[in-house]
């Protein structure tokens, strides 16, 4: 047999449909394991099966259906209770044992309640956009200095309570005076019993849950057969090239399963996969230049309903700009994988290129067809990018023929192969390699 690594990335605002095609990709290549490389815990990556069960993947891999086992890597920011909790829901949904298939990095970065309260009294204060989960209060802590919780820390349970306790004082001392916006949110960043009950929580976690150092995670790539790596969110969410500030604490692109490949030696062969719907959406807060309110109400997403701490979801024409940009910022893709190909009906359009202003010219090509794209961690420059985004014009393009033409058209315009086809949810509506 061979080894091949299948990478998966969202080339718009998240939602195109990571986990069915993680879970396409599982069952064609008889893939062992799915590793997740980015994001953590607010993930939502949907599954149905050909029976009709449905589940909507958070941290398990996609291609837990499917039979592939899951690594959740040093990237990944893990919410330990929520995993318990969905392991609890693959049992009711027909898996058995779902804790035995999960392994989780040592280095894996640590979710505690006092990072989920935290974010949710800054999301009511800024209305960036939000899961609520606490994946960006782990992420801003690391980056300002603050002691962070690992994986490999949970098994020790008395260096935990002491780790807890430090670690609740300093969050509560870096929120200031939003600790005053929620009294239920304070209460778990004040009282000293919330640190007991997290770690009574968290018995099954230290009796069911293997944690390996990194290196382990190179001997499962040395096995022969099929690997996917399943990324997070979406390259414009991306937090250092997305529309900043509406972004996530995460690199979306395929940089961070790339630097994994490389760090172990991986022989085999590598395929950078780029998923998309047939239109555009995003979930609460930020630019979406193609959006049309009359295609949001018509448009049905019974897995996508409208989240407390994300907002509505919203719908738009495709833009082939931003995908153009999407590209770009990934460094280009194997092949494609395009979703929601049932909804291409008579009168579909896309969005080819922006009118824009002298002004904003600076940020397009002269076409308007492409954003110019600069690999510089420079999140002021992507202030201004996306404050030109909100005043971009899209120009419109109708689509002639069916899907076929439809497809066709995407092929040309992002210079790809269209590889992965999915009409619906299930294995049966999808095609290809």
């Amino acid at each position: 047999m061979s080894r091949s690594a299948h990478v998966v990335v969202d080339l718009g605002f998240g939602d195109a449909g990571k986990g069915a095609i993680t879970d396409h990709l599982c069952r064609a290549h008889r893939a062992h394991t799915v590793v997740r490389f980015n994001g953590g815990a607010q993930a939502g990556h949907n599954v149905v099966t050909a029976d009709g069960r449905h589940h909507t993947f958070a941290q398990f891999g996609a291609g837990t259906f499917a039979g592939a086992r899951t690594w959740l890597s040093s990237h990944m920011v893990v919410h330990p209770t929520a995993l318990l909790a969905e392991a609890r829901w693959l049992e009711r949904a027909g898996v058995s044992d779902p804790l035995a298939t999960v392994t989780v990095s040592a280095s894996a970065r640590v979710i505690t309640p006092f990072h989920q309260a935290a974010t949710r009294l800054r999301e009511r204060a800024s209305g960036h956009g939000s899961c609520g989960v606490g994946v960006g209060a782990v992420m801003r802590d690391e980056s300002e200095g603050r002691r962070v919780l690992r994986a490999g820390e949970l098994s020790d349970v008395g260096a935990l309570r002491d780790t807890l306790h430090a670690m609740q004082g300093e969050v509560r001392s870096s929120l200031g005076a939003l600790l005053d916006g929620d009294p239920d949110e304070r209460a778990v960043l004040c009282e000293p019993a919330v640190v007991d009950a997290w770690i009574d929580a968290l018995e099954p976690w230290r009796a069911r849950v293997s944690v390996a150092d990194d290196g382990a995670l190179g001997d499962v790539l040395a096995r022969d057969g099929a690997v996917v790596f399943e990324g997070a969110q979406g390259v414009l969410l991306d937090e250092w090239y997305g529309t900043h500030p509406h972004t996530t604490w995460s690199t979306c692109t395929f940089e961070n399963a790339l630097a994994l490949l490389a760090s172990h030696h991986y022989a085999g062969t590598v395929r950078r996969l780029g998923v998309l719907r047939t239109y555009a959406t995003r979930h609460g807060a930020g630019p979406l230049p193609t959006e049309d309110r009359a295609l949001t109400d018509a448009l049905s997403e019974p897995h996508n309903p409208h989240g407390p701490w994300q907002g509505s979801f919203r719908a738009g024409w495709s833009d082939r700009v931003l995908l153009r940009y999407a590209l770009a910022a990934c460094g280009g893709v194997d092949d494609l994988a395009l979703t929601h190909l049932d909804r291409v009906r008579a009168g579909w359009r896309v969005c080819e290129r922006y009118e824009v202003s002298r002004d904003d010219g600076a940020w397009f090509t002269d076409d308007g067809a492409a954003a110019r794209f600069e690999r510089a961690r420079d999140l002021d420059r992507q202030a201004r990018f996306t404050a030109a985004l909100t005043r971009a014009t899209p120009l419109y393009e109708g689509v002639s023929g069916g899907v076929t033409d439809y497809v066709r058209g995407v092929e040309r315009a992002l210079e790809a192969p269209v590889a992965v086809r999915a009409w619906g949810p299930t294995e049966a509506e999808r095609s290809g390699r």
